[in-house]
This record gives structure tokens, C-alpha cells and sequence, in this order.
């Protein structure tokens, strides 16, 4: 449980950083978080489960180390960057109308 509490934060994180770099397609703080708390969650569920710094699925809870807390901060704040700018792109591209002949 604290490893996904860990994976939402830094992915909130990761979703701002990634919207004030990527400036052209940021959906503003709240949207931003809010995407990259989803997008930390399953950047670092996908971690877990491909067996990098987590238990993995159906395994028991495992002592804080570390390379877990490493592995979910790096997997969330991934996550929800890469979830956050490519639904900025989705946005974006939905917004431009095609020329008129």
C-alpha cells in the first residue's frame, strides 16, 4: 500500500514536471496531477508485475527497501509523465480543425 501511495505521488510530480516542460500541451495543475497520479499508478503496477522493485502480483507485501521506493518513484513519476503529455497530444490534436479548401 505505501508503494502505490509513493507511485501516485511522484506521478502527480511527473505529470507537472512533464506539463512544464511540454508547455504547449499542458491540461493546467490540476489536470496535470490528476492524470499523472493515474499515470504513476500504473507505470509502477507495470513495474511490480514485470518483477522490477516491488513483490509483484499475488505476492505478499514486502519490507520497504530501497530499490523499492527507488524503482516506485522512478516507475510513477514516468508513468504519469508519459500518461499526462500523451493525453496532451490526444487534446491537441482533437483541437486542430483541418484547413478550409
Amino acid at each position: 500500500m505505501i508503494q502505490l501511495i509513493i507511485q501516485l505521488v511522484s506521478g502527480a510530480v511527473g505529470g507537472n514536471i512533464a506539463g512544464e516542460v511540454l508547455k504547449k500541451i499542458s491540461l493546467g495543475p490540476i489536470v496535470n496531477s490528476i492524470l499523472g497520479a493515474l499515470g504513476g499508478g500504473l507505470g509502477g503496477q507495470i513495474l511490480s508485475w514485470l518483477g522490477v522493485g516491488g513483490p509483484g502480483v499475488g505476492a505478499e507485501a514486502a519490507a520497504l527497501d530501497l530499490n523499492s521506493i527507488i524503482a516506485s518513484v522512478a516507475g510513477g513519476g514516468v508513468g504519469g509523465g508519459v500518461l499526462m503529455a500523451i493525453a496532451g497530444f490526444i487534446k491537441q490534436a482533437m483541437g486542430k480543425t483541418a484547413p478550409a479548401a
